[in-house]
């Protein structure tokens, strides 16, 4: 269940999540980063970048999306919930869907599962399964190319890491090449509500608490 933009009901008991809560001010960023944007403010080479659709210049990633996949990119200007949120040993789950070329079969799906081997070693996701295309997904400009005699599947696929380029790189290894990639969740929060391009803001506050009830929700 995600708990994204829900504050509600959620109390911070986790230490972890209130220190110096009541003096922070400083928001979580939810965006929807729109294909071919960079996921910083800057570009020497006049490509499209955050600064376009993000306003707060004291907001930074918390972790990256390549510059060719789309979805959800987390900003805040707080280090600790930046470290918390993108740093390798948080395992945080991230839910990718991925559309690839050819019929996913089972035994791709379980080698995902199982590991494949990549040039800065084993890569292995929580799961990967094959779902129908997203009903909520948008129309991606420019569209992939489609091969008429070679069929698509679309899959989810869950990581607790952030290699560069992972899943793309996991999928190519699993013989099923990615032709878009799509991050729909990171911890509890998801693009439910955002179209490409949109963003909303949560408190500093209100996201130490949904992180906190919801690694207390994994672990029960």
């Amino acid at each position: 269940m995600s708990l994204a933009g829900r504050a509600d009901g959620v109390h911070c008991t986790d230490r972890s999540a209130q220190y110096n809560i009541s003096h922070s001010i400083v928001p979580l960023i939810l965006f929807n980063k729109p294909f071919r944007v960079l996921s910083q403010f800057r570009d020497d080479s006049a490509r499209q970048t955050l600064a376009e659709f993000i306003s707060d210049r004291f907001a930074y990633p918390a972790g990256r999306l390549d510059y060719d996949s789309e979805g959800l990119l987390l900003l805040t200007g707080d280090g600790r919930l930046q470290a918390r949120i993108s740093q390798p040993d948080s395992k945080i789950n991230k839910t990718y869907w991925v559309q690839v070329e050819g019929r996913a079969q089972p035994h791709q799906l379980e080698l995902l599962e199982r590991g494949v081997s990549l040039r800065d070693g084993q890569a292995a996701a929580r799961s990967a399964i094959r779902i129908e295309a997203p009903a909520t997904l948008w129309p991606r400009n420019p569209p992939i190319r489609y091969r008429a005699n070679i069929p698509d599947d679309w899959l989810q696929i869950d990581i607790t890491e952030g290699r560069n380029r992972q899943v793309r790189r996991m999928t190519a290894a699993a013989g099923l090449p990615t032709l878009r990639l799509i991050r729909y969740q990171i911890g509890p929060w998801s693009l439910d509500g955002l179209s490409p391009g949109q963003s909303r803001t949560i408190s500093d506050r209100d996201a130490r608490c949904e992180l906190a009830a919801w690694r207390r929700q994994k672990r029960s």
